[in-house]
């Protein structure tokens, strides 16, 4: 797409992009009636064409169109992007070019007109920001295209202002719109005055999204004490969180960075489940996790499948915590515990510990969060959390050997867990308790190796032997399965679909094992 941009100054939004060039845009001609403004130098620089066409003293605003029109006869282009051009056009230039776009330093209707930060200002706002729209010919009037917020802080003049409307507004917005027309998702309906955009739309992933959150603490440190954090809240959040749990034992220390990511990871793996369940977690990662008749036996199986590791870990329980699970708790040293409610005997348990973080959750477990993001440089990861939860009949039986009734709920619960587990992710399970867990590997038979290791050395009052081993992905080799067998696993939970899965079906009937296939992975790499 070609297009025609026009200016008065400095054109700054003009250059932003031509440089970005969204959807591959070009600019053919850069006019401006100022034949001193530095847009012209900086679009001759850049390779673009450059007209001016200053006004006579004494033509009529119609008579100077004209000779602007004739001007840009010369050149061929699809839209036209306005960025300080001062002057209002009549409604004769407007019919008569392809869509004009403008941009305005306010969230119009608010604040038109030429002194827009002047007026923002004066109301004492919070907030303002910048909006693209199709130019017609009133004042800053027209269907609107897309507006991007910018906070207001105190203090602020009108330079900080302008400076923030347009790098963090205008400069996002502008090229934003630009792209939108280059890639034909436009309709500009100028009777109704409106604007859509095919894909901006409300829906789990739309072309644009907007979101606010607001900081509820300044913490101590980031994942390390050279970096500054902060955490913000979405108060529309309905499912429990440990954002907005508050922190029963006020005299201890607040919760860090470090505190809030592994709490989140314990709290979800415990929401899997319906029965009681406990998760004791370290760097994100499960060093146990079990589901059991009582939330006391939950935390002694999770605790005893590498209590080593579970040293200055999180724990999550997902129901009310007793003084029979406090009074275990604090036999080693915990970092935080995060449950839904808690009786007056299991806080004065857990309040002898100075600086155990005790959140108090709610009990609603039920999904209202169903997107998971992670911030990149320069953008950001938006994805559907990992809800899968199967049951027998989603599991194909592959081997000679048929699973057992206790076998297959074991392999569910192990499914069900790995899920929380850093890929490439193996977890050995008896039953509904973990026995070792390899995490975070780059090869998956390492991931084995580390899960026999830890069933074999950390584990205390189970082991192995008997097992079932959940993988997060499929086995490439048959290696892992080998390792698995020396371990003593007897089943094996897996996606397949590698091209070697006839071997790796082979080796487990050689070894006696059975072997299940999900047709679905879970990678966790966060």
């Amino acid at each position: 797409m070609q297009l025609a941009g026009m200016a008065s100054n400095r054109g700054r939004n003009l250059l932003n992009i031509a440089d970005r060039a969204p959807g591959g845009v070009e600019f053919a001609v850069v006019l401006s009636n100022d034949p001193d403004a530095p847009v012209l130098e900086q679009a001759r620089e850049r390779g673009i064409p450059t007209e001016v066409v200053p006004k006579d003293g004494d033509e009529t605003r119609r008579e100077h169109e004209l000779r602007v029109e004739e001007a840009l006869e010369a050149y061929e282009f699809d839209l036209v992007t306005m960025d300080g051009y001062m002057r209002i056009l009549t409604e004769a230039f407007v019919e008569g070019q392809p869509t004009i776009l403008n941009v305005h330093p306010s969230l119009l209707p608010a604040f038109p007109g030429m002194d827009a930060h002047e007026q923002v200002l004066e109301a004492g706002v919070r907030q303002t920001g910048c909006t693209v729209h199709v130019v017609d010919e009133t004042v800053d009037g027209g269907p609107i295209v897309t507006q991007e917020p910018v906070p207001v802080f105190e203090g602020d003049d009108v330079d900080d202002l302008k400076e923030r409307v347009l790098s963090r507004g205008e400069f996002r917005a502008y090229p934003r719109a630009v792209r939108w027309f280059a890639e034909d998702r436009v309709t500009v309906d100028r009777e109704a005055g409106t604007v859509s955009v095919e894909g901006d739309e409300e829906g789990t992933f739309p072309a644009r999204r907007v979101s606010s959150e607001d900081r509820a603490a300044d913490l101590r440190y980031g994942e390390n004490p050279h970096q500054d954090a902060a955490l913000y809240a979405d108060p529309t959040c309905e499912e429990a969180s440990v954002v907005h749990a508050p922190q029963r034992n006020e005299g201890a220390k607040g919760m860090g960075y470090n505190n809030y990511n592994d709490a989140d990871a314990a709290l979800n793996i415990v929401k899997e489940f319906d029965e009681p369940a406990c998760a004791v977690i370290k760097h994100t990662n499960p060093a146990g996790a079990a589901v059991a008749d009582s939330i006391s036996e939950a935390y002694a199986d999770a605790l005893s499948t590498d209590p080593k590791s579970t040293f200055g870990g999180i724990v999550a329980l997902n129901r009310e915590c007793d003084a029979a699970t406090a009074e275990q708790i604090v036999e080693s040293f915990k970092e935080v515990v995060v449950a839904p409610g808690y009786t007056d005997d299991a806080l004065e348990t857990l309040f002898e510990k100075d600086n155990l973080r005790v959140l108090d959750v709610s009990d609603r477990f039920e999904t209202t969060e169903t997107l998971t993001e992670k911030n990149l440089v320069g953008g950001r990861l938006v994805q559907e959390r990992d809800l899968q939860s199967l049951s027998p009949d989603d599991l194909e039986v592959v081997t000679d050997r048929v699973p057992t009734d206790e076998q297959i709920e074991s392999m569910l619960f192990a499914w069900q867990t790995i899920k929380h587990v850093k890929s490439n992710a193996i977890l050995f399970a008896k039953g509904t308790e973990t026995v070792g867990v390899g995490a975070g590997q780059v090869s998956r038979v390492d991931a084995v190796e580390i899960a026999k290791m830890k069933a074999e050395s950390d584990a205390e009052g189970k082991d192995a032997e008997g097992a079932v081993m959940a993988s997060d992905a499929f086995f490439p080799f048959p290696d892992g399965i080998e390792a698995a067998a020396e371990a003593g696993i007897e089943a094996v939970i897996q996606p397949g679909g590698s091209v070697n899965d006839d071997d790796v079906i082979e080796t487990a009937d050689e070894l006696g094992m059975t072997m299940v296939m999900t047709g679905t992975r879970c990678f966790r790499h966060d």
